[in-house]
């Protein structure tokens, strides 16, 4: 059997098809609409090209969407990035177009999923993904099992505090792991450290880093050090057996990853760190539609079981 996901992300919709042990069969992109009617009419129209590629053999359908979804409500709630879905009935619209199965959560959770079956994550019980880019979405596994909370809003480490006096953030509070550390937080630190007008990106910042910029290497510091705070938090809290880091900000490597580890190492309880091997996410950019069609699968296994 096969299984489809969909992974939408501010400006690409990712998609694919995976088979019973998780391997990619087909995938693509393309970018993501500004409105849902659109959003639907391409979901209908990647839907056709999925079938058409791998036949009547598509089980089920996983959609990763960024924001809160309520498992309650079986809406998002409330998507930062992609405030068209903000309560809008997805399940009756997605009904009419796809005939098999179908399960929807928030992206971040998914691509976690994703990680924790096929990725780096494989053969822990318990871990903690996270995914730095222009944000910071993560997901908790624990005990095998994709930890949701009471209504599914579980998991939302990009929006513990780690600077009480640090910068407004877009859930409301100030100094989220997601201000301090993400790519906005990279070329905002640069730009701190030495004032300019130029047009930045976090990528101008690692290469500049690699030159021996100063600035550069200052602005990952600080990134660092508020990551490692945030990483010290959930290794203390949840003893998990790994964090897995993926997302773009994670391609500059050790640029960030040193200073996390050291940060790390000076607050994390010795006997949790010890136990909890902390690397680099495997799946890139497929994560999201990866653990999409894999959470489907397993909804619709467990639909069954109980029936």
């Amino acid at each position: 059997m096969l299984y489809a996901g969909f992974d939408l992300g501010g400006t690409q919709l990712k998609y694919g098809v995976i088979d019973s042990q998780g391997r990619v069969v087909y995938k693509n992109k393309t970018d993501s609409p500004p409105d849902i009617k659109q959003l639907l009419k391409i979901i209908s129209d990647c839907w056709q090209e999925l079938t058409s590629v791998c036949g009547k053999k598509i089980y089920s359908v996983g959609f990763g969407f960024a924001g809160f979804f309520s498992l309650k409500k079986k809406r998002i709630l409330n998507s930062p990035n992609y405030q068209a879905l903000n309560n809008f009935p997805l399940f009756p619209a997605l009904s009419k177009i796809l005939p098999v199965p179908f399960s929807v959560h928030n992206d971040a959770n998914l691509a976690a999923y994703g990680e924790y079956l096929y990725g780096s994550g494989k053969k822990a019980r318990s871990l903690v993904f996270l995914t730095i880019g222009t944000g910071v979405g993560s997901g908790i596994i624990l005990n095998g099992e994709l930890w949701q909370g009471t209504e599914g809003f579980a998991g939302e480490l990009g929006h513990i505090t780690v600077n009480p006096d640090g910068w407004p953030c877009n859930c409301g509070s100030r100094g989220c792991l997601e201000t301090e550390v993400s790519a906005t937080a990279l070329v905002r630190n640069y730009r701190e450290f030495k004032p300019t007008d130029e047009d930045l990106t976090a990528r101008d910042v690692y290469l500049r880093a690699r030159k021996g910029d100063p600035a550069a290497a200052r602005s990952f510091e600080k990134c660092g050090y508020f990551l490692g705070l945030g990483l010290s938090i959930v290794i203390n809290f949840l003893n998990p057996e790994k964090i897995i880091l993926g997302g773009g900000v994670m391609n500059s490597g050790n640029w960030l990853l040193k200073p996390t580890l050291s940060e790390v190492k000076n607050r994390a309880i010795p006997f949790s760190l010890a136990s909890c091997e902390i690397k680099k996410a495997s799946l890139g950019n497929d994560a999201g539609f990866i653990g999409a069609a894999a959470w489907a699968r397993h909804q619709v296994r467990r639909t069954s079981s109980k029936t």
